[in-house]
């Protein structure tokens, strides 16, 4: 909490900072790979307040001294306090207690800068000891407190406490280690337990990462201690069959990813091949987006089927080709610093450009031929909306404005994307036909616009802090993760009352109440969202897009019944 809290805090800051300069009092939090996002984003870590002028200067979530913050005072510099709410409570505990004539003992790394900011509130009473062996050397004492820097050991902790007390009788002692940090090591004591093997990931000068790795070890379980999947060599983890992976409280999630898609695309698994060639089968086609074109095509039989029209193969594949394009082109042209950065695309895209540039610009000419084929209404749609989308990630504004290209409107990505699917599954099969608007093609376009809005913007939340640290102004970004899952019930709530009216109302075939399969999956992928944790982001978003699928099932099997029971 208190390391996404600070940053969090610092990208806010760096949004609206204009000119202002930002620093940060030393790297914000030990993530190499974050610090190097952060200072293209024009944050700056600093070592000393020597070296800053003027601006504004962030205190990290370890904190810092009195002393050091009455210096940054005296400069006149603005102050942004990031600071863990539990380092700060472990700050007044020592401050009382130092005032109350306690020799406060810190339980710690004595050169971490959590700890060092600690000594500061001491009033010069403070010991640092990091082993059980420094309680012989403690002074004679009358009174003393005992607290933890809030990333030790807890279980080396209790026994330090125990052997203060026993030498020290009037001591006062506080369990002061982050909740999550607790949570943290006993869960790696009982993965590692039941594992063959354990990789722990996170920044080399990561201390409760350094933790994590030490119990893992301790368990007798084979430990892989890595700062990114870079670092992995397949020969290493060749041959163990159950492989648990835990993280330091600073690693992000997509560089955890990054190591669960490597062991998921390269280990070697035993037993089970037909299943296993599928699910690979499947993360390929989820990695290369094809499922995502498969989907698209999946979508547009609901949108023809449910406005009751007769089913042309060439939009299905015009609505496939169309998004494979737009998905592919628009990722290659992205050049934000970090945009594909760990992402499960990542490998895939930069190994092959050159084939995933070729085959993109294939099928937008194919998907163009294929609205040629079927009117030149839809074409020329196509080549609007087509346009649209090739301008997507490219400098058109004036160099003036805040704005430099339509993807820099706040929440542009998920609603153009939901609004071209609909054009193409939907408008593009109604044209074709007539130009007439109807309820069953207004139901048709809001059921659409729904399940790709929903899936793009749980995308959007799985990502949320890495595309900050980009700079994307993603929905979850603009209005936070919270009200971006109340706006997603809501709105699948409100649909799933649509496809009922319309039946109701014999606007459209019972298929609407069919549909409404696809409505209870959203709820299912906004809790699978709230555990993310529990799965990589290639199977979430292969998860996510399933329900395009479902849907296009549901309509073909809907007509295969009519077909027969005509």
């Amino acid at each position: 909490m208190g390391v996404r809290r600070a940053v969090d805090i610092v990208l806010d800051i760096a949004r609206d900072k204009g000119t202002e300069k930002i620093y940060t009092y030393g790297p914000l939090i030990h993530n190499p790979q974050t610090i190097e996002l952060l200072e293209k984003r024009g944050v700056i870590p600093v070592e000393s307040v020597d070296d800053i002028e003027a601006g504004t200067i962030v205190i990290r979530a370890h904190g810092i001294s009195l002393q050091e913050r009455q210096r940054i005072r005296e400069r006149g510099l603005k102050i942004v306090d990031a600071t863990c709410p539990k380092v700060a409570k472990v700050q007044s505990i020592i401050k009382k207690h130092a005032a109350q004539g306690y020799t406060v003992v810190i339980v710690g790394d004595k050169d971490h800068p959590e700890v060092t900011g600690l000594l500061g509130y001491s009033s010069g009473r403070g010991i640092v000891i990091s082993r059980a062996e420094d309680i012989e050397a403690l002074p004679p004492v009358d009174k003393v407190c005992v607290v933890a820097q809030t990333t030790q050991n807890s279980d080396e902790y209790a026994v330090m406490i125990d052997k203060i007390t026993e030498r020290f009788p009037d001591t006062v002692t506080f369990d002061t280690i982050c909740d999550s940090t607790n949570e943290r090591q006993e869960e790696i004591r009982s993965l590692a337990s039941q594992m063959d093997a354990m990789i722990v990931v996170g920044g080399r000068n990561s201390a409760n990462t350094k933790r994590l790795a030490e119990i893992s070890k301790e368990t007798g379980t084979p430990t892989f201690y890595v700062e990114t999947a870079d670092d992995l060599d397949k020969d290493l983890i060749h041959g163990y069959e159950d492989i648990g992976i835990s993280a330091g409280a600073s690693t992000p999630n997509w560089i955890i990813d990054g190591v669960m898609n490597y062991l998921t695309q390269h280990r070697e698994e035993k037993g089970q091949k037909e299943l296993t060639t599928a699910y690979k089968l499947w993360m390929w086609a989820v990695r290369s987006d094809l499922y995502s074109a498969f989907g698209a095509g999946c979508l547009s039989l609901v949108g023809t089927y449910l406005q009751n029209l007769s089913m042309n193969f060439l939009n299905v594949m015009m609505a496939s080709f169309y998004v494979f394009a737009m998905h592919t082109l628009n990722r290659l042209q992205d050049k934000n610093p970090g945009r594909i950065k760990g992402s499960f695309r990542e490998e895939h895209y930069v190994r092959y450009k050159k084939i995933y540039s070729a085959v993109g610009l294939l099928s937008l000419i194919m998907a163009l031929v294929l609205s040629y084929m079927t009117g030149i209404v839809p074409f020329l749609i196509l080549v609007f909306i087509s346009g649209l989308g090739l301008l997507y990630n490219i400098k058109v504004f004036p160099p003036s404005w805040s704005l430099k290209r339509i993807g820099d409107i706040p929440g542009s990505k998920t609603l153009f994307i939901a609004a071209a699917w609909v054009i193409v599954t939907v408008v593009i099969p109604r044209v074709e036909v007539s130009v007439t608007v109807t309820p069953a093609m207004i139901v048709a376009m809001l059921f659409v616009f729904t399940v790709v809005f929903v899936k793009s913007a749980l995308s959007d939340i799985i990502d949320i802090q890495s595309d900050r640290l980009v700079g994307k102004e993603t929905i979850p970004v603009v209005i936070g993760e919270s009200h971006t899952l109340h706006l997603l019930k809501g709105i699948s709530v409100f649909m799933g009352f649509i496809l009922v009216a319309s039946f109701l109302l014999e606007f459209t075939s019972p298929l609407s109440l069919i549909l409404i399969i696809s409505v209870f999956y959203v709820w299912i992928c906004i809790r699978l969202c709230d555990k993310r944790t529990q799965f990589s982001s290639i199977v979430l978003e292969g998860l996510l897009e399933t329900n395009f699928i479902i849907a296009g099932m549901c309509s073909y099997l809907w007509s295969l019944l009519i077909n027969f029971a005509a």
